[in-house]
């Protein structure tokens, strides 16, 4: 079965090594054009790219599927079946008809809840105890076509986006190559979507970035992880802005307003938070800084509490 792989980051990476290590006849890669990153805007080729290329695969990178050139193309490689991980481009009718197997994705959330764009993301900061990776087949709409399998995973109390994406990555890889020897056999199932529970999980801002102290301390700490690694929790203290990157429970209570600074200590700056728990910021970043102990960054730069 020829296949072709379309996917862009780390998560899209992972799968793609894991159906090329496997004796997969993966036919090209399709992925995101470079993009310009830093401060010199270098155009950076994405990871999927990198790995491809690394291992001799031919490598498309269209900027659209609206250029009837770039369907002629896909449609000469003949391929049985497309799958999509992470792309990051959305895929007309015209190119979902081509494979004669169909195309499959692998979502990293249970659907239908957290079709869109950041399902982990959202998974942490709608506080979900448990999250997963579908196959399903690819449709017209959103995330919205059959299931084939779903496989379900918990989410650790203090795990951040980005730890979650990689432990979710392997979950994916394993299943994008039973999902792809499962069509080939014809024994993988379909089971539609009931679009009534569905719920949505759209793009990041950094709208999103300052904490609400007046929450709760579960709340606090999953809008903390949930925006690691972009756009990352905010918080202003003493005056100054600074990127949060973790908060963690201390056992305490307070009757002090949600957002006082409480006590700087080993573990890092006490503040207070909803419903009179306390907080400890154990690592944090100031501008034009870097990432750091909370605890030795004040001891350089004390502040009155």
């Amino acid at each position: 079965m020829k296949i072709v792989y379309m996917g862009t980051p780390e998560i899209a990476k992972v799968c793609l090594e894991k159906l090329y290590t496997e004796g997969f006849d993966i036919a090209a890669v399709y992925t995101k054009p470079d993009t310009p990153k830093n401060r010199g805007m270098k155009l950076i080729a994405s990871e999927v790219k990198t790995y491809a290329q690394s291992v001799g695969l031919p490598v498309y990178q269209p900027e659209t599927f609206r250029d009837d050139a770039v369907v002629e193309e896909l449609k000469g490689l003949a391929p049985d079946l497309i799958i999509v991980v992470a792309y990051g481009k959305i895929l007309p009718q015209r190119v979902l008809d081509i494979p004669r197997c169909g195309c499959i994705n692998m979502h990293a959330s249970i659907l239908p809840e957290l079709r869109g764009a950041g399902p982990v993301q959202w998974s942490i900061l709608n506080h979900c105890d448990e999250t997963g990776v579908t196959a399903m087949y690819l449709t017209a709409g959103m995330d919205e076509g059959d299931i084939i399998e779903i496989r379900k995973t918990p989410i650790e109390p203090m795990e951040t986006t980005s730890e979650l994406m990689a432990r979710l990555s392997h979950i994916a890889a394993d299943l994008a190559c039973d999902t792809a020897r499962a069509i080939e056999a014809g024994t993988a199932t379909r089971t539609p979507q009931d679009s009534a529970k569905a719920t949505y999980a759209p793009m990041l801002s950094k709208a999103m970035s300052p904490i609400d102290w007046s929450e709760s301390a579960r709340f606090v700490i999953d809008h903390v992880r949930g925006l690691i690694p972009w756009p990352v929790a905010t918080s202003e203290i003493d005056g100054k802005t600074f990127k949060i990157f973790r908060v963690e429970k201390t056992g305490k209570q307070t009757e002090k307003a949600p957002g006082t600074l409480l006590a700087l200590t080993k573990q890092g700056l006490e503040i207070a938070c909803g419903g009179g728990d306390v907080l400890v910021i154990t690592e944090l970043q100031a501008e034009g800084g870097k990432r750091m102990a909370a605890s030795a960054y004040f001891n350089g730069h004390p502040i009155k509490l």
